[in-house]
């Protein structure tokens, strides 16, 4: 050993000479062999000092090579690392985009505090760099500097943000990896990546693909509704066309109308599929799982044979992957059944492998193929392996539970191999059948008798204690065989294992119970003798035994229910596969292989009700500017409100084209506009109109037209966007509850826009729309809205008599920012006027499938008819129809949209009460009833 370290003593002094030399081609050949030292596991930190002299080399090549050390041991050496920290923060600069790279590298493997702002510089020069190598090492650098300062999240987010944006491949899977280390709960970075991430993956590297699959699966299960339950409902229900005229379905009541999966699902689903082609074993892997955790049901069964191809790989691939498909198998047997013959385990497979194709084999199990995997379990229980044939055993018994047809076949297999001549096989048999008959114990006490013949020769310890458990808890079925039993017991109790002496004291208490005559002294024998036992378990039950079953002062009534406690009859217990709840962890990951939450897990979300906006996904393609139409040019005032009338109505009636031409169409409409705008720049400015003149011709919409009914009057202003959103724009919004100025069908709503900056913000207006067919009467451009000042402007939205979000964008000069609105059921009604008699009249024809009732309980605030009709008026946008019974509340109403007649009674009851909604808008009645019900029933 003193010789070894000579000779590395000497051969680091060659090498710090040759480093110190004057020649570029001795250095070169130095770095060359310590590298090579490194690469072979040896520590070549003593030359650090000889190595960072020449980080400042001429030569790119020795500069490499330095580097290549540098990252290596710069965090052992964090001191003489720093000293040279000056000539990395060049390097960052340097032409070579390697040298960029490495420098970056070895300053963010250098973990010292005091350089995190000159960290944070260089990673963000550098996703900025030209290169994309560059911008992946930033990306890179971002964990590191992220585990050393925490504190610079919100920075590095911003980082993340940027590169997210990046359309190089060499950079899509470190930035991904670089968001779930810094942020994986800000799904908002990843809305408008998502489609260009999903097209990159083909192309990424393979780590990347697993990172970017990895986190799209999570994606998808915030953003897309199940392809799963809305499938089987489809499938069951043959009456959905019944409710197709209904065009006001809400998206929480998805089962009246075919389950139609969004366009980004089927594209994550599309990109993936080619991948289960893929060389890499960890990249099918993550195909395979977000198939499982994202794919309709039907289509899951694409991923079989890739996952099948993997088990011809090394021993720890078919371990990860055999357990994967354990956890699937019990779910879809079908998907692997075809392949059965796969599983069938080789003499050559490690035990581990073994048990998990039998965990497999088992599962598939069923009345059409179990005679053929009996077969094969035959085979297996003579294996040398001794604890692959015990496992066998168990396999067989979970066949004979799940398989009634094959119950006594087993049960007789197993019997036989009671007198195999290994005692371990013996030992499970016993076990297994002792399970089997607590299923069936009337018709097989010839078996138990055959157990207790064979008692003497079994030694395991479990195995003897299954053998006298069934004698007890079946005594009586076998009254002349188990006190002959208990004798030979009382004469090795001393002698046994602490679990067989325990069921010798169960056995014991039984049969003083059934067969005291014979049995009573053996019992108390045994009961003395585990009264002074050296285990204090036995020392335990052997008093509590006594004080129950043997009457005294002390036991008091106790003993009176000591039959009905020891033998009363216990369920069956059910033999389940040791997979069965590892469904609860995502598949491929380390916590399912583990079947444990390991740190850094992160669960996969239930699938939302309602799917979230998808125009989030929406990015704007900025196409080149084209020759100007006659129908863009800008008009003022109220030509201007007139032609956008004129463009709302077109955009109804093109609704049927497709949505790529529209996306087209409105870039293309957007830059003409812009264009448009830049040239009329200099007239604009010598006279803007100020907000009041803007508005000021516009009359109030309560004196243009008059209401019905009046309606309540508090009003709920929601918000729809936030200042720091909206980069200091807020926009505030409420239903005003009169009828639309602009068109009848539209719903009233009132925005209230405010400058929170410091800054002026022009032309304010609206902008694309979601889907292009939304029919929204915009209000006119805000030329200028100066810093604390706000404006209350009129939009009219067609809703379809849907609770739908209408989705939109409202706009700066500079800005677009994406909102939604979405009203309440009850603002989609107009109040109508009506007597008495037409509302039974026309309630006498809403009667079956267009009438919803349900009994509630009424708060003990809300049963005075005035707070009755506040209540409700709260809720619905409906008239009061006056009743000639107190105790009998009615109201009316009309959709927005379609004139659709909405009657609600309240009919009062004690302190109960029926409420009844009739109309033949269903999903809309049954949305109004929960509302309602919530209003009345709480204080």
């Amino acid at each position: 050993e003193t010789d070894q370290l000579f000779v590395v003593f000497l051969m680091n002094e060659d090498l710090k000479e040759m480093l110190e030399s004057n020649k570029e081609s001795l250095k070169l050949e130095a770095m060359k062999r310590i590298v090579g030292l490194i690469a072979k596991g040896k520590n070549a930190s003593e030359l650090f000092p000889a190595v960072v002299k020449n980080v400042a080399s001429k030569n790119i090549e020795l500069k490499k090579l330095v580097y290549v050390y540098l990252v290596r041991y710069a965090e052992e050496q964090q001191d003489l690392a720093l000293l040279s920290i000056s000539t990395f923060q060049r390097a960052l600069k340097d032409p070579n985009q390697f040298i960029r790279a490495s420098a970056l590298r070895v300053l963010s493997s250098i973990r010292v505090p005091i350089i995190v702002p000159i960290m944070m510089l260089a990673i963000k020069e550098a996703a900025a760099d030209l290169s994309p190598y560059v911008r992946k090492t930033a990306a890179h650098a971002i964990q590191k500097l992220f585990s050393l300062d925490p504190d610079q999240k919100e920075q590095l987010i911003e980082v993340i943000e940027k590169l997210l944006k990046d359309k190089s491949t060499l950079v899509a899977g470190s930035v991904v990896m670089a968001f779930e280390e810094v942020c994986p709960d800000r799904i908002d970075l990843i809305h408008k990546n998502y489609r260009k991430l999903c097209n990159l993956l083909v192309d990424v590297e393979e780590w990347g693909q697993v990172v970017i699959i990895s986190m799209l699966t999570r994606y998808a299960r915030t953003q897309f509704i199940s392809p799963w339950q809305e499938d089987a409902m489809f499938d069951e229900n043959n009456e959905k066309a019944f409710y197709d005229s209904d065009s006001e379905e809400k998206q929480g009541h998805m089962e009246s109308k075919p389950y139609i999966m969004d366009p980004d699902h089927r594209l994550l689903l599309r990109n993936t599929k080619p991948l289960l082609q893929s060389r890499n074993t960890a990249v099918v892997m993550s195909v395979a799982q977000l198939y499982w955790h994202l794919a309709p049901k039907h289509e899951v069964s694409i991923v079989t044979k890739s996952l099948v191809r993997l088990l011809r790989s090394h021993r720890e691939v078919q371990y990860v992957v055999l357990q994967n498909i354990a956890t699937m198998s019990i779910q879809r047997k079908g998907m692997f059944e075809p392949f059965m013959k796969s599983f069938y385990v080789r003499s050559t497979d490690a035990t581990h492998i073994k048990t998990l194709k039998l965990e497999i084999l088992t599962n598939l199990a069923n009345e059409a193929n179990i005679s053929t995997i009996l077969r094969e379990f035959q085979t297996y229980v003579k294996s040398q392996d001794k604890a692959f044939a015990a496992a066998t055993i168990q396999a067989i018994g979970r066949c004979a539970t799940n398989i009634s047809e094959v119950t006594d076949t087993c049960l007789n297999g197993l019997v036989l191999l009671l007198s195999n001549r290994d005692e371990t096989v013996v030992a499970e048999s016993v076990v297994v059948i002792k399970k089997l008959l607590q299923t069936q114990p009337s018709e097989h006490s010839e078996i138990i008798k055959h157990m207790a013949k064979i008692f003497d020769n079994i030694t395991v310890a479990m195995a003897r204690a299954s053998i006298l458990w069934l004698m007890g808890e079946y005594c009586e079925r076998v009254p002349k065989i188990a006190p002959d039993v208990l004798r030979k017991m009382a004469k090795t109790f001393t002698a046994e294992e602490d679990i067989v002496k325990l069921q010798i004291v169960n056995l014991a208490a039984k049969l003083y119970l059934t067969n005291s005559k014979q049995t009573k002294l053996l019992t108390q024998y045994i009961l003395n003798l585990g009264k002074y036992d050296q285990n204090y378990d036995i020392r335990d039950r052997t008093r509590f035994i006594r004080q129950l079953i043997v009457p005294s002062e002390k036991s008091g009534s106790l003993n009176k229910y000591a039959r009905r406690i020891l033998l009363a009859s216990k369920p069956a217990p059910v033999l389940e596969s040791a997979f069965k709840d590892r469904d609860r962890y995502q598949l491929g990951t380390l916590s399912h292989s583990l079947n444990t939450k390991v740190g850094g897990y992160q669960e996969l979300s239930d699938w939302p009700v309602v799917a979230p906006d998808p125009c989030v996904r929406n990015v704007e393609v900025v196409e080149p500017v084209r020759t100007l139409s006659s129908s863009h040019t800008f008009k003022s005032g109220s030509e201007s409100e007139e032609e956008s009338s004129e463009e709302s109505e077109k955009t109804s009636s093109d609704s049927g084209k497709s949505s790529s031409e529209s996306e087209e169409s409105s870039s293309e409409s957007e830059s003409e506009q812009k264009k448009k705008k830049k040239t009329k720049k200099a007239p604009q400015k010598k006279n803007k109109p100020t907000v009041a003149d803007r508005y000021s011709e516009i009359p109030p919409v309560c004196q243009t037209l008059k209401v019905t009914t009046p309606s309540f009057g508090p009003v709920k202003t929601y918000e729809l966007l936030h200042h720091m959103t909206g980069k200091g724009l807020s926009a505030k919004y409420h239903f005003p509850r009169q009828p639309c100025l602009y068109q009848p069908s539209m719903v009233a709503v009132q925005v209230t826009l405010t400058n929170s900056s410091d800054h002026s913000l022009e032309e304010i207006h609206i902008g694309g729309r979601n889907p292009a067919s939304l029919n929204i009467h915009c209000f006119n451009t805000i030329e200028l809205l100066e810093p604390e000042a706000s404006v209350t402007v009129s939009m009219g939205i067609d809703f379809s008599d849907s609770t739908q979000a209408a989705n939109f964008q409202l706009c700066t000069k500079e800005d677009q920012f994406n909102v939604s609105i979405q009203p309440a059921v009850g603002e989609l009604l107009m109040p109508s006027t009506m007597t008495e008699p037409d509302f039974c009249k026309e309630q006498s024809k809403l009667l079956g499938m267009n009438e919803t009732s349900a009994t509630i309980t009424m708060a003990t605030a809300n049963t005075s008819s005035q707070t009755i009709r506040k209540q409700v008026l709260s809720v619905a946008n409906v008239g009061v129809v006056s009743s000639s019974q107190n105790d009998f509340h009615r109201f009316a109403g009309r959709t927005v949209s379609s004139g659709a007649l909405v009657l609600v009674s309240l009919e009062l009851k004690d302190s109960t009460a029926l409420l009844t909604i009739n109309t033949e808008k269903s999903v809309v009645a049954s949305m109004l009833l929960r509302d309602l019900k919530q209003a009345l029933t709480q204080a």
